[in-house]
């Protein structure tokens, strides 16, 4: 950023986004204080190194900003049995991929109730085919197993 930025000429960007070009960085400098703003380094690696003129302040606040946006995960719960018909598992698996969409994780729990317990066969067809038509939208974040009652996984979006 300003005067950090050693390496001359570079190539400059302005600050509606126009190219100006290739600059000796004491020219750039000069047109960044004549627009009352910062010379930053946005492309360090390329030869010559890309600079743009812009508010620094107001760029590292969009940058936190869009951090702390993708930082916010929900966890949503869709619960089945291993009764569920299979129109009702449809449904829910289409919520599901909209919550997925929406970046959210979706936890995924089917409940046993009392003689259920006997199929737990029934819940891993179930959880199978879960698991497979969400597959192009997430991953899974943790597998199905069986805790206590109900067989649960985790999946969160790619």
């Amino acid at each position: 950023m300003n005067e950090q930025i050693r390496i001359s000429p570079i190539r400059l960007i302005g600050a509606e986004g126009e190219q100006l070009g290739l600059v000796p960085t004491t020219q750039a400098l000069e047109k960044a204080r004549e627009a009352g703003l910062d010379l930053v380094e946005v492309a360090a690696n390329e030869r010559p190194p890309v600079c743009k003129i812009m508010d620094y302040g107001k760029f590292r606040y969009q940058q936190s900003k869009k951090v702390a946006r993708q930082t916010q995960q929900k966890r949503k719960e869709i619960r089945v049995s291993p009764v569920t018909g299979q129109h009702d598992l449809d449904v829910k698996i289409n919520q599901a991929r909209r919550f997925l969409e929406h970046h959210d994780k979706v936890f995924v729990a089917v409940r046993f109730r009392g003689r259920q317990m006997q199929h737990i066969e029934e819940g891993q067809r179930i959880m199978r085919e879960i698991v497979e038509k969400l597959a192009d939208l997430s991953k899974v974040e943790k597998p199905p197993g069986m805790e206590g009652k109900q067989m649960t996984a985790l999946f969160a979006p790619k």
